[in-house]
This record gives C-alpha cells, structure tokens and sequence, in this order.
C-alpha cells in the first residue's frame, strides 16, 4: 500500500482501500447471493480477502481508525434501519421472553466457559502461574462468550424478510439486554483485573455500589430515551420536513441517529443502541416510509465496510495446522466454537411462552462479532490472555460470526 509520508496515511490510500472495500465486498457478497447464501456472509469473506492481501489497513497499521470509524458509522446506521422497522409497541409486547432469553444467553454462555478453563486446566491442557491467572482468565473467557453481535443477526433476517417476525422481536430485544448486560460484565472484570495481580494476589473485589450506577446508567438511558424521545420527536420531523434545503429529512434522521448514539456512549452504553433507540422512535412518526427510502443508498455505502472490517480482523495464519504451536490454539478455539454456540441456542428456551422457533431464537443470538472481539481485546491488553489465548478467542468469534447466517437461513427461510 503506498504511504506517502511513513508517519501519516495518504489520502490516495484510502481511497484506493475504500475502492477494493466496494468492488471486493460486492463481487463477493454477489457470488454468495447466487447460491442462496447470506450476502452477509459473503461481505465477511471478502474482509478476510481484503485483509491477506494488505488491500485494507488491519489493526495497528497506519488508516486502521479511518475505517474503524466508518464501519461504526455503518453499524450504527444499520442498527438505525433495524429500529425504524421494529414496531416498538410488538417489542414492549415481547418484553419479558427478551429479558429471560437475555439473561439466559448471558448466564449460560459465562458460566460454560468459566468451567471450561477450570476443565481444561485439570486435564492439563492449558497451564497457568498462578490460581489467579486461572480465575482472570476465565472470567475472561467466559466475559467473551456472553457478547452476542446484533449486526450480523439483523443483517440477515432483514434479508430474510423476516424482521417482523416474533422471533426477531425477541432476538433484537434479548440483544439490547445482552448488550446491558455485557457492559456490567465488563466494568466487573475491568475492576477485578484492575484491583488483583497476575502474581497470584488474592485481593479480588469490587464495589457493589459501582455495578449498581453503571446498571442504572444502561437501564436508564433506553427508558429516558425512548420516554423523553417520543414528546418531542414526531413534533421534530414535522418541522424538518418542512424545511426547503435539499436532504434535509435525511440529514436530519441522521444527526438524530448520532446524537442518540453519542448519549448511549456518554452513559456507558455501546453507540448502536443508542441509534437503535432512534430507529424505534423515528419508527412511530409520518415520516417514517420516506426516512427508509432516502436511507437506502446511504446504508449500502457504509454497511458494507463494518461487516468487511469484522471479516478482516481474521488472522489465517492461526489456522496452519502445520505449525506446531497453532494445534493447541486451534484445538482450544473449537472447544470453545462448541461451548459458545451450545450457551446461546440453549437461550431460546426463554420464550417457552410464545409459539415461536425456539431454535431460531438461539441461533440468532450465537455471533459475537466485534463485541466479543472487545472483551479478548482487553483480556490480551490487560495481560490476563496469552497471545495463544487471545488467538483462540479470535478464531471462536470468528467461527460463531460466519455459522449464524446459514444457519439462520436453514432453520428459518420456509418459516
């Protein structure tokens, strides 16, 4: 890739990346389309591609935050889409199988993979300094195996046309709990690496009330926002539809969009929820249809970019089964591909209630994307995951993000 300046990313090089991102992603994502395969699945392919031949800058590399911030800008905008064509009175309705399929795709997940470690370790397989090496890096682990990715669920059950379906309802909600919840899981374990030693300190605490506000920061925002955001807003795009200049409906859902997506960060949540939220409130007002329409080429340019840039996080040298080392991490990674994907389809049985495909429920919340690639992210920055750790994690979210689509159109598609 040719760098003008070794210290700064040139703006030839972006474009020349940006070029490869649109004409890989789509001649990809075609040939998958062809043979009745998610289009998602073919965008995450063409990361992977895009990622071995240097064609895009990877983590580390100079103009890697230039397209981290458009794919951000791309799944904010997709969750936005999923919002407005989420009715928000059918997802109050199926509110409490949500919650318990939520809570199980959490609680599961965790605690499969924090015995997993412990397992693993009496059978001599993995090996650590310390008992409290063991205890962080299960937690870890398991913190890892709870993140469930809404953006490849909702990708593709919205080429599925079945967004409106009562298993997505759930699935969507049961995500935004995830989410919720993961943020707890991660301020916990963040507070646990922060106040223990890999040494072996046994000093692992912390504070109850500090849970508590993050807990209410997560709760309260999605209540605030969806309460305080249905007085104004309808009210709001009356007047911006009025206004002359050209785009203005569309920039001004947009800006909508990311405000929300600002306030989700500022009280600690993750932006797509916050754009999500403003989908279910710009969802309930008049001009919802024409949002939708002028949103479409918008959301082709940058959906795209988030699901390659997923795709190109894939280190395929940590597949060589020829490589000595890379047999225990690949061994390690499937063990926990089995683990991560048998926590989240047990989850559907929290809408026991409802007759719907419980099956469908679970596969829907098995990727874990960028959000699981967070958690590993911070273990390895941390100090508690090895390299070998870390790369087993990696293969495990990349593996769970590319099953789901097949096999959301398998068991889905004749619904």
């Amino acid at each position: 890739m040719s760098i003008d300046d070794p210290n700064s990313y040139s703006l030839g090089s972006f474009f020349l990346a940006l070029a490869s991102i649109f004409i890989v992603g789509k001649i990809v994502s075609s040939l998958f389309v062809k043979y009745k395969q998610p289009e998602v699945l073919g965008e995450l392919i063409a990361g992977v591609l895009l990622g071995i031949l240097g064609l895009i800058p990877l983590y580390g590399e100079l103009g890697y935050d230039f397209f981290h911030l458009l794919s951000e800008v791309g799944v904010a905008i997709l969750l936005f889409e999923i919002g407005l064509e989420t009715d928000l009175d059918d997802l109050i309705n199926v509110g409490l199988p949500s919650l318990i399929v939520g809570i199980i795709g959490v609680v599961a997940p965790f605690g499969l993979g924090y015995f997993t470690v412990y397992t693993l370790a009496d059978l001599n397989f993995v090996s650590f300094g310390s008992e409290t090496a063991q205890f962080l890096t299960a937690l870890t682990i398991g913190a890892t195996l709870t993140a469930t990715s809404v953006g490849i669920t909702a990708r593709v059950l919205s080429e599925l046309g079945k967004l409106k379906s009562t298993e997505a309802k759930v699935v969507l909600g049961a995500a935004v709990i995830d989410d919720v919840l993961g943020l707890i899981i991660l301020a916990v374990i963040s507070g646990i690496i922060s106040t223990s030693s890999i040494s072996g300190t046994s000093d692992i605490s912390i504070s109850s009330t500090e849970i508590l506000i993050i807990s209410a920061k997560a709760f309260g925002f999605l209540i605030l926002a969806i309460l305080l955001g249905n007085l104004f807003t309808k009210k709001l795009f009356i007047f911006i539809y009025n206004l002359k200049a050209r785009g203005s409906l569309l920039l001004g859902a947009l800006a909508y969009t990311f405000i929300f997506a600002y306030l989700a960060q500022f009280a600690g949540l993750a932006p797509i929820i916050g754009a999500f939220a403003a989908g279910l409130l710009l969802a309930k007002t008049n001009q919802k249809d024409l949002i939708e329409d002028r949103l479409k080429p918008v959301a082709d340019v940058f959906i795209p970019i988030f699901f390659i840039m997923v795709g190109s996080a894939v280190d395929i040298t940590a597949f060589n089964p020829f490589i000595k080392e890379n047999i225990a991490v690949i061994i390690l990674a499937l063990v926990l591909f089995v683990v991560a994907i048998i926590g989240k389809v047990i989850s559907g049985i929290g809408a026991y209630k409802l007759n719907v495909n419980k099956l469908v429920i679970g596969i829907g919340m098995i990727p874990r994307g960028e959000v699981g690639l967070i958690f590993a992210s911070m273990g390895l920055v941390s100090g508690v995951l090895t390299k070998s750790e870390y790369s087993a994690l990696t293969i495990m979210v990349m593996l769970t993000t590319f099953i789901a689509p097949p096999l959301l159109y398998k068991f889905f598609r004749d619904k």
